[in-house]
């Protein structure tokens, strides 16, 4: 299997040069810079090693996303918890953490496609036992929690995605988001001109920003796929 999680590692490491620093510096090159900047070549330079030197380490390019995707999801919380009554908070800290992993680390949603198994790495193999415990302490059989957590993870990552390029692009305005979005806002009035329910569209109010917009957004649509797997847990 062409993974970073099935291959043997190097009995020896150079010592100026392991997987874990050469995870490090791709994880701060991506943030920098993108995805799109992301090459062995690139790395090697930064690290100050030849890319020859990083082969030994991690195969190619696949295997490296496959590490700073594990890398990444290190970052997300699930809070100990054998209480079913607290089992809803907690659900909600650790999505609130998916989501701010996401947003940390944009690049992230453009790369979900790509990581092969991933799934096999030690962060997200902690975090899905750790969500299977939590839901299971809820009152979920072992299937309908591992059901569950994909329903409330494909929540998660599908709006932080739209949520990460929304960023980026405001990223690569130069400017915040408030003062983007009002420069936009003539472009989305005039396509919208045609189409009397999107005219009627409320407009955020003055008084929250778009970043309380997102959040309040957010929250909305999680506690209704929670109020859903609530009503399987009812008498």
């Amino acid at each position: 299997m062409a993974s970073a999680w099935t291959r043997r590692r190097p009995r020896r490491e150079q010592p100026a040069l392991s997987r874990e620093h050469i995870v490090a510096e791709a994880v701060q090159l991506l943030d920098a810079e993108g995805i799109e900047a992301l090459s062995m070549r690139r790395l090697g330079t930064r690290l100050g090693a030849g890319a020859t030197s990083l082969y030994r380490h991690v195969t190619n390019r696949d295997e490296l996303i496959e590490l700073v995707v594990d890398e990444v999801y290190g970052e997300i919380l699930v809070p100990d918890t054998d209480d079913p009554a607290h089992w809803r908070e907690s659900a909600v800290v650790c999505a609130d953490s998916v989501r701010a992993m996401i947003l940390r680390h944009p690049w992230v949603a453009s790369v979900f496609s790509q990581v092969g198994l991933s799934y096999l790495g030690p962060h997200v193999m902690r975090l899905n036992d750790r969500m299977l415990a939590l839901f299971e302490a809820a009152g979920f059989d072992a299937e309908e929690a591992d059901q569950a957590i994909a329903t409330v993870i494909a929540y998660v990552i599908g709006t932080g995605t739209s949520e990460a390029a929304w960023l980026t692009m405001v990223a690569r305005s130069g400017e915040d988001e408030e003062r983007w979005a009002a420069r936009l806002q003539p472009a989305i009035d005039e396509a919208s001109a045609d189409y009397p329910r999107l005219r009627q569209q409320p407009k955020p109010s003055g008084a929250r920003s778009l970043a309380e917009v997102r959040d309040t957004n957010f929250r909305y649509g999680l506690d209704r796929v929670l109020d859903g797997l609530a009503l399987r847990l009812a008498p």
